[in-house]
């Protein structure tokens, strides 16, 4: 059979999920290997669900990158895997993501999901060095992507737990063609282009050569979050607010560092006459007779109910989430050269490079500057030469009398410097493999070989909004620089030139690099015949060598000023660690009885470090009538740690946020000032690696079936994968809901203070996860024209945890917020109608995303406001696309689409994380930003 006509029966059988086919004439099948199995078979042999997306389907979506593509997979969890969860501050396991996005097959984690290009392992990004980053994947030469919907650790690595995505590149393509792509959103912000070229010269069968060259290059535009209406962080009536007090108009504070207007070397602020409660954080604009916080753009009334803070009484907040970059601008070159080379006997050969540069420019809100913090020390305060001086003083101490007396003492505050520039930190990653492949027959037996060398390096570097401390200290300190302008003023050009002066742009923030060398070997074919059938087995072998490295700060030790909040994982430098892997394989297909096959396989794995293991498979295939069909399987999975969970450095950061109280004393852990013992606290969160973590394992399982009685299909598989010794950096909610079990990781002075949480990787506990996956599919013919309609989900059954093996299980998190990883959405899927007609088809597609329970801010937790309009949970999210394609034009092929037909939003969400400021009212892990927008492709195949 021709590669054309196989890859077409295989793409069918995706289309219709794991359906069934009539066979077909035993001279007409050509046996090819299967993601899920080293046995090469007819395709729709298979016992395990395995869903095939060709280049065709991909292009009639309007995708033109495996993030978008994986993204529209319902298998695919909704975690913190992509560039728009990742564009703010982040902390903890999110730190050195950036310009990263990476796929979360059944929700397991992106570090439990391997991806393929054609079939071998490709270098995980050189930043973090855990996960394949998939803006390294060549998508324009991609003929079809395998999604494996099942743990393969017998057959691939005891890593590929939640699943194993394939990107399958064009390996038999004669002529070239030049494609573009345009997607520009209606709204204007985070257009799409691409354009590619591809030529390929020779047939396998007829000429016994093929050389394959692609190269393509892409540019999404960033999508600023001040481009969106639904974009908005003030929306207390709702329930949502922004925790911030670092505004354009500085907010006033007092400190113990110094002698401030507020008080006298004392962090209390004062009171109103006659009254007992103590305010600091004020602003002036807020209070009595002022012109108020929002004729400032951007900023609002602090809502200290919402975050019972009632010393913020008098406050100002800014929307952090306008400033922040909804889609990163992610600029990609790619290129593919491929040789493929018949050898006499029915050997083949390819050599094949492939490579990439990523470009990625992460961009969100001014930093919060503050004189009167430990960063900045007495001399930076704002001083009483000032030209805004009297006017801050006099409004203050006309509310607040009692600080007369304080009158010439300089000003303590926090301000948002927007003269110095959205903080922006620009990555780039350059990616690389070569590999050289070797696949045939001995004898009677398929035989598959190759070596290859990958490589993903990675750097950061500080853009705008980055200033050295020490040059903007002392500027500040000269009164020059004006923190609180009124409305309609401007800094003066000293100021300006003072700003300018201390910009840290342009150096090195970290780097990092991943190389991973890699030998395989693998032999399929017939042992013996058995009254049922030929026994299948193969045997093979995996040999790879994993390195990684870190730096931080590259600048000379002598010489690193500091630069405000600029992220630096000094602690983290690293340099290179590594570590072998050796396994070995087989795998048998024993035919039961005509209708009845069991596939056994096993792989036993031996890692640097932590001894080996043997993970076994064991799945079956029951088929009693053409229609119909049964399958199951069993596995199990072990995963160790990654080298940065393992060698990560110690990083100490102030808790930044106002809602945590000591569990030791307020057992909720949630601020209620009306409550003893339950004030907001700020203590030290300790995040870092741990070199005595151990493996984390996974049993898993499934049973399915598949109906087919003529044009109709209907699959369903129920699913479950169970995990122990789970490598995770607990959040704090979980650490403080369970305070009796990590009692050792609050740390306490003499006093009994809590000082520090002790937030770094450990192997905590177990979680369950499972599932069903359904599908139905019909189609038929009007006349000349074909039409098909379908429809897959995904319902999420179960997913719970508990935090250590000794604990008891947790409560549901099917359906429930939570800050980082996946969230558990309940229901997903993706409905389409197709119809064809000539040289003209089209396609019409729903996406659907459950909706779940909300974050709840601390005012509306402790019951001390009921937002009017507030929600308990957040809707679903469902958009509809739909795309023509003509191809009556000799070689030219014209695709027109509208994405999100019907404009519609991200639902509202108190998507808030009140220490690093990240997030705002919608949910990334869920829906699109971008809007509608309008696709348009056009591919000339001019020879």
């Amino acid at each position: 059979m021709k590669l054309k006509k196989l890859a077409h029966l295989i793409a069918l059988i995706g289309v219709a999920g794991p359906a069934l086919a009539q066979e077909a004439p035993p001279e007409k099948v050509q046996r090819v290997e299967i993601t899920g199995s080293s046995i090469k078979r007819i395709a729709k042999e298979g016992a395990l669900p395995v869903e095939v997306i060709s280049a065709k389907q991909i292009e009639a979506q309007g995708i033109v990158t495996a993030e978008q593509l994986i993204a529209t997979l319902n298998i695919n969890g909704n975690g913190s895997d992509n560039l728009a969860s990742n564009s703010d501050v982040t902390s903890g396991a999110q730190r050195g993501n950036n310009g990263a996005s990476s796929a979360n097959l059944r929700g397991q984690g992106a570090d439990s999901t391997l991806v393929l290009l054609n079939g071998r392992r490709v270098a995980t990004h050189g930043m973090k060095g855990q996960a394949v980053d998939l803006n390294s994947i060549p998508m324009a030469a991609i003929e079809r992507v395998e999604v494996l919907k099942d743990g393969a650790s017998a057959i691939y690595g005891t890593d590929a737990i939640g699943g194993v995505i394939n990107f399958i590149l064009k390996t038999n393509y004669e002529g070239a063609q030049i494609s573009g792509f345009h997607d520009k959103t209606q709204m204007g912000g985070g257009d799409i282009d691409r354009v590619t070229f591809l030529a390929g010269k020779g047939d396998l069968d007829k000429d016994g050569y093929n050389i394959l060259l692609s190269l393509a290059q892409s540019d999404n535009k960033a999508l600023r979050g001040d481009q969106r209406s639904f974009v908005n962080t003030f929306q207390p009536n709702r329930g949502l607010s922004v925790d911030t007090r670092g505004t354009p108009f500085a907010t006033v504070f007092a400190t113990s560092l110094g002698n401030t207007i507020l008080s006298k070397s004392s962090n209390t602020g004062p009171t109103l006459p006659g009254g007992t409660q103590t305010y600091t954080g004020i602003n002036v604009l807020d209070l009595p007779g002022q012109p108020g916080c929002n004729t400032i753009d951007g900023m609002a009334a602090y809502d200290e109910v919402l975050w019972d803070t009632p010393s913020a009484k008098y406050g100002c907040a800014w929307d952090t989430g306008r400033a922040a970059v909804l889609q990163q601008p992610v600029t990609n070159s790619n290129y593919v050269l491929r040789g493929t080379f018949n050898l006499p006997n029915g050997h083949r050969l390819s050599a094949e490079a492939v490579g990439s540069v990523v470009e990625v420019a992460k961009s969100f809100s001014p930093n919060q500057i503050s004189p009167g913090s430990t960063t900045f020390n007495a001399s930076s305060f704002y001083p009483s030469t000032g030209s805004a001086y009297n006017y801050v003083f006099n409004a203050i101490a006309a509310v607040f009398p009692s600080i007369q007396g304080n009158y010439g003492l300089p000003i303590a505050y926090r301000w948002r410097c927007m003269e110095c520039g959205n903080r922006q930190i620009k990555t780039r990653t350059n990616a690389n493999r070569l590999q050289i492949g070797l696949d045939g027959q001995i004898g009677s037996w398929d035989y598959r070989t190759g070596i290859s060398k990958a490589e993903s390096s990675s750097t950061s570097r500080l853009g705008t909004g980055y200033v050295y401390t020490a040059k903007l200290a002392a500027a500040l300190g000269t009164g020059i620089i004006n923190p609180f302008l009124k409305p309609g003023e401007t800094q003066s050009q000293a100021a300006l030139d003072l700003i300018k002066g201390a910009s840290a742009e342009g150096v090195v923030l970290y780097g990092g690099k991943t190389v991973l060398t890699q030998f395989d070997f693998a032999v399929s074919g017939e042992l013996y015949k058995m009254p049922a059938g030929a026994l299948m087995a193969a045997f093979g072998t995996d040999l790879r060598k994993e390195e990684y490295r870190f730096n931080g700060d590259v600048r000379e030790a002598a010489s690193r000023p500091a630069i405000l909040n600029a992220p630096f994982d000094d602690a983290n430098a690293l340099n290179t660690v590594s570590r072998n892997i050796k396994a070995v394989y087989f795998e048998f297909l024993i035919p039961v009885l005509k209708s009845l096959e069991v596939n056994v396989a096993g792989r036993r794995d031996q890692y640097d470090g932590f001894g080996s293991t043997f993970n076994p498979k064991v799945s079956l295939r029951w088929q009693p009538a053409n229609s119909f069909m049964v399958r199951s399987s069993y596995n199990t999975g072990f995963r160790a740690p990654a080298f940065n969970q393992l060698f990560n450095g110690v990083t100490d950061s102030t808790y930044a946020g106002k809602d945590l109280a000591d569990p030791g004393s307020c057992p909720t852990g949630k601020v209620d000032t009306t409550k003893p013992g339950c004030g907001s606290i700020t203590p030290i969160i300790r995040t870092g690696g741990k070199n005595n973590l151990g493996p984390e394992t996974a049993k898993q399982g499934s049973l399915g079936f598949v109906f087919e009685p003529g044009s109709f299909s209907f699959n369903m598989d129920w699913w479950m994968v169970k995990k122990e010794d789970v490598i995770k950096s607990l959040d704090l909610a979980t650490m403080i809901a369970n305070y009796n079990l990590f009692k050792d990781s609050f740390i306490r002075d003499a006093a009994g203070n809590l000082t520090m949480i002790d937030q770094r990787w450990l192997n905590a506990g177990s979680q369950i996860t499972r599932g069903v996956e359904v599908g139905a599919r019909t189609n038929g013919r009007i006349g000349s024209a074909r039409w098909t309609v379908g429809i897959d989900g995904t319902r999420l059954l179960e997913k719970k945890s508990k935090p250590l093996a000794s604990a008891n299980w947790g409560p549901s998190e099917v359906g429930l917020f939570t800050f980082t990883g996946d969230l558990g959405l309940k229901w997903k899927h993706t409905a389409f109608v197709t119809y064809a007609d000539g040289p003209w088809s089209f396609l019409f597609q729903n996406i659907y995303r459950d909706g779940y329970k909300d974050q709840v801010l601390p005012g509306v937790a402790n019951g001390k406001v009921s937002p009017p309009e507030w929600n308990a949970k957040v809707k679903s999210y469902s958009i509809f696309n739909t795309s023509v394609s003509y191809t009556g034009i000799k070689g030219l092929t014209l695709t027109g689409g509208v994405k999100n037909i019907f404009n519609t939003d991200p639902p509202f969400a108190v998507t808030y994380d009140s220490n690093t400021g990240a997030g705002s009212s919608w949910e990334p892990r869920v829906a699109d930003p971008r809007g509608r927008s309008f696709t348009l492709q056009g591919t000339w195949k001019f020879l």
